[in-house]
């Protein structure tokens, strides 16, 4: 078996684990200590080329079959899902490090979710029943014809992934592309290079994927992604991360209208209605805020609760924020960890600022840790006395910052979680589950748990409505993003 530690510092092109073109490296940290914890390649532009080059030739030249042999995929997907359970203890140990991610998340979907899901994709490389559909015989125009529907890979894939849920998100656009026969370049985050590395060395070096079906370009350089955006070799770009930068990448791929899937942010509101055991839905309210420090686009960040028991709420809310003080992630009952960087600590203790500004105090929290002298540690916060017109109820904060709202029924609950410009996902409890449904179809949202109920599952399409994205990842119809249509006839 090989040795993880052996190509960190490389990135996979064309079948081969190479240096940087350049030669250049870059560091990578752990947040919770701010140590370095080595190098990976810094990729160039050349290497970026060459990249796409290869992923385009591979597709193109239908190497080894690829494209048409599903079975031949299967394989390969399951060989990768076993690889990377064979260093499941590697990955885990450089998960929590690298990403600063809690240590028992990387048994859920930090690691070894995703990972499982591989299988689930294989199964339905072969399982499919959408590659040729026959609709039978009609008579267009007078002429008797037999038609079919047909679906083919969509070529090549442009995947530009975010630092959060590194594992996930890799395997969650380059699963399903490769399942359907497509080729792919994987531009992952610089802040977590080694995800992707270890992914690209396990390719390499213990699959059969042919050369140049799956290149992975790291670099320091966040703009080098663009390049899959605006390149008309690319076929379809993948793009998950914040909305600002998706619209970015809409626009140039515009230009050579390739295909875009987008999964981008949200603020997502957890709803207890006045019949709903209060200090339990609290309670996971404060826990989901605070998983990972925060930083998940789908994690519930606006808290609606009944007018006439706000306070209660608080106090409810702000007791299990406090008992998640922020820990070392290697400790297994650590639930919040740090954030991924200094950068996006400053970022955070901004928005705290601007909450007290527009009027806002906090129940728990509002700052760095003073316990925590080095890593990018904050402290779960919980912020009252504002409505759902301010910043921090708003904007994506990506951080363990719950704001707390008074709503004045389930009309009124309904219409503070679609004024937003978001719609990626929410929650509802109720003592009723009627209720609870009725209001979670309300809500303009992709994903919706109902009383703690939980959706994610490499089987369930993720997704967001108005600026949260276009498209959905996972499940059939995340798998049917990386395929065209094509109708065929033939006289009857």
């Amino acid at each position: 078996m090989s040795d993880l530690r052996d190509a960190l510092d490389k990135n996979l092109i064309d079948g081969k684990l190479v240096a940087s073109s350049g030669g250049a490296t870059f560091e990578t940290l752990n947040p919770a200590t701010e140590e370095v914890l080595g190098v990976a390649a810094d990729g160039t532009a050349a290497d970026m080329d060459a990249a796409i080059d290869a992923a385009r030739r591979a597709f193109d030249s239908d190497v080894a079959n690829w494209t048409t042999d599903a079975a031949f995929r299967a394989r390969c997907l399951r060989q990768l899902r076993d690889a990377m359970q064979a260093h499941s203890d590697e990955l885990r140990e450089l998960t929590i490090a690298e990403v600063g991610a809690p240590r028992f998340l990387t048994t859920l979907a930090q690691l070894d979710a995703p990972v499982e899901d591989l299988g689930y994709l294989a199964d339905l490389a072969e399982s499919y029943d959408g590659w040729k559909v026959d609709l039978g015989e009609a008579v267009p125009a007078g002429i008797p014809s037999h038609r079919w529907i047909l679906r083919e890979p969509a070529g090549v894939v442009g995947a530009i992934t975010p630092w959060n849920f590194p594992h996930q998100i890799n395997l969650a656009k380059i699963g399903p592309a490769l399942a359907a026969g497509c080729t792919a370049v994987l531009k992952p985050a610089p802040d977590t290079p080694w995800a992707a590395a270890a992914l690209a060395h396990l390719v390499a070096t213990e699959t059969e994927i042919p050369p140049g079906v799956l290149n992975v370009v790291n670099s320091s350089d966040h703009a080098l992604g663009a390049t899959l955006s605006s390149d008309p070799r690319v076929d379809l770009v993948s793009f998950t991360g914040s909305t600002a930068t998706g619209r970015k990448v809409m626009a140039s791929a515009a230009e050579t209208l390739k295909k875009v899937f987008l999964e981008l942010g949200g603020k997502s509101a957890f709803i207890i209605l006045d019949d709903a055991d209060l200090g339990s839905a609290a309670s996971l309210a404060a826990f989901t805020a605070c998983t990972h420090a925060g930083q998940g686009c789908a994690i519930t960040t606006r808290l609606l609760v009944p007018r006439a028991r706000y306070d209660e709420a608080v106090d409810a809310t702000a007791a299990t924020m406090t008992a998640l003080a922020p820990g070392d992630p290697n400790e297994a009952g650590t639930i919040c960890g740090p954030v991924i960087s200094a950068r996006q600590r400053d970022r955070i203790e901004e928005y705290l600022r601007l909450a007290v500004e527009e009027g806002g105090s906090f129940a728990v929290g509002g700052g760095r840790p003073a316990d925590k002298e080095r890593g990018f540690f904050i402290e779960p916060t919980l912020v009252t006395g504002l409505d759902n017109s301010a910043r921090v109820a708003r904007e994506e904060i990506f951080g363990p910052v719950l704001t707390i709202i008074p709503h004045d029924g389930d009309d009124d609950a309904v219409r503070i979680a679609n004024d937003s410009p978001y719609g990626l996902s929410g929650a509802v409890h109720s003592g009723d589950l009627e209720r609870g449904w009725a209001v979670a179809r309300r809500v303009r949202t992709g994903t919706m748990g109902i009383n703690g109920g939980i959706w994610y599952g490499g089987d369930v399409p993720f997704g967001g409505y108005k600026a949260s994205g276009i498209g959905r990842e996972m499940g059939v119809a995340g798998f049917e993003e990386y395929l065209e249509t094509k109708s065929v006839a033939e006289p009857a």
